[in-house]
């Protein structure tokens, strides 16, 4: 029986592709968006799971996260350096540490912040140092940037009208781990130079200068600018202001006050964790419609299959009856039918959760590239018990044309 179902699926190869290849695309849609939307949710939840607290101005608790955490610069306000002083100095923080974003280098975020950032949350060093200086930068895991080489920053990312800073080009003195998180494609560098590059420094830095100073006078300083100097603080009432600040609470309470506290009027507070809760909701409802798509796309090609099966048995009665005229009892008939379109729906079944899986990778592939986010796309038990549901429902499909064959009177079907 077995050969005689591949010998016919041989010499009807055209059609059985053509099977395979709808129910394979129908299924492949479904998986792909299935796995995507899973990586998507694995993959910010572990980029957001290094900070357990933002603080920022008032504002959207979206966008706070979204460009403290997925670094994706926008125009947030800023919160006041009072703010910064005040949580640096909270017992029930463990570190505090400033995000100062808005300068790129061929694409890459230039972000201001402070050692202890990369030692907390950043991964720590896997390859030189930290940097000590102002003129001085450690990159992310996924910079094409060796230690040694230089960095111009830009203002604005590229495409976007921004001009280069000539106060300041940046030293690549380390490497930050690996994270999985879009720090990868980061370079860090000590806040005080953004603030610095934007005309932004501390009250005392300009009691030692004279505001009158030109552009020679600005050069001249910038070999002191260059050398070792203390970065990080501490902090104080007058300490230029911040559009984000990454907190590590000491304890989860501490955490609940502290977001309690800094939810004020000018101030905004928030868990990652929770506003990523909000985004999965929206997600959720753009899984739904997809799924719904992809439901209807399966329905269509069922529809299809089955009545392209039904079609394919009424052009082969003469072949039945010849088999039925020949011996063949009414189950063998019932299973070469059966067989035969069972092999090729669960084929495309097949091939469909590898084309999905296939696609789920790339488009996971790009999206990491682009936003440094690693989206694991992986099978769970729940896509094992959705092709077996497949498979029994392919089973039952399958089952209407041969059920059509095996009633089918020998007599009748040679006649017609």
């Amino acid at each position: 029986m077995i050969r005689f179902v591949l010998a016919d699926l041989r010499r009807l190869w055209a059609g059985s592709l053509v099977v395979i290849l709808l129910v394979a695309l129908a299924t492949a849609l479904g998986i792909a968006v299935t796995l995507q939307e899973r990586a998507l949710r694995l993959g910010s939840a572990r980029a957001a799971d290094k900070f357990d607290l933002v603080v920022g101005a008032a504002g959207s608790e979206t966008q706070l996260v979204l460009s403290a955490v997925f670094l994706q610069a926008a125009p947030l306000p800023l919160v006041p350096g009072k703010v910064l002083h005040d949580l640096s100095a909270d017992p029930r923080v463990t570190w505090a540490a400033p995000v100062g974003f808005g300068d790129s280098f061929r694409g890459f975020p230039i972000i201001g912040t402070t050692v202890t950032l990369i030692a907390g949350a950043g991964g720590g060093i896997a390859e030189g140092k930290a940097f000590d200086a102002l003129d001085q930068a450690v990159v992310g895991s996924a910079v094409p940037l060796a230690i040694g080489q230089q960095a111009k920053p830009m203002h604005g990312m590229p495409g976007e009208g921004g001009h280069v800073h000539e106060g300041l080009t940046y030293h690549v003195v380390g490497r930050m781990a690996p994270t999985g998180t879009p720090w990868d494609r980061a370079i860090l560098v000590p806040i005080e130079a953004v603030w610095k590059l934007h005309g932004m420094e501390e009250a005392e830095d300009h009691d030692h200068h004279d505001a009158d100073h030109d552009e020679a006078d600005r050069a001249d300083h910038h070999d002191d600018e260059a050398a070792p100097v203390a970065l990080g603080g501490p902090w104080s009432d007058t300490t230029p202001g911040v559009p984000a600040i990454l907190v590590k609470p000491k304890t989860i309470a501490d955490a609940y006050k502290l977001r309690g506290d800094y939810r004020s009027g000018s101030t905004l507070a928030v868990f990652p964790g929770e506003v990523l809760t909000r985004l999965y909701a929206t997600l959720g409802d753009a899984k739904a419609v997809l799924n719904w798509v992809a439901i209807g796309a399966q329905l269509l090609v069922a529809a299809a299959i089955a009545l392209v099966t039904i079609v394919h048995v009424s052009q082969r009665r003469r072949q039945i009856g010849a088999l039925r005229a020949f011996g063949a009892p009414r189950l063998a008939v019932f299973g070469i039918v059966w067989i035969e379109l069972f092999l090729l729906v669960g084929i495309g079944i097949l091939a469909g959760f590898g084309l999905g899986y296939g696609a789920a990778r790339i488009m996971s592939a790009l999206f990491t590239r682009e936003n440094g986010v690693v989206l694991p796309v992986e099978f769970t038990l729940g896509d094992v018990r959705l092709g077996l549901v497949l498979m029994a429902v392919s089973a039952l499909l399958a089952a209407l044309p041969a059920w059509l064959a095996y009633r089918e009177p020998p007599a009748a079907a040679l006649r017609s």
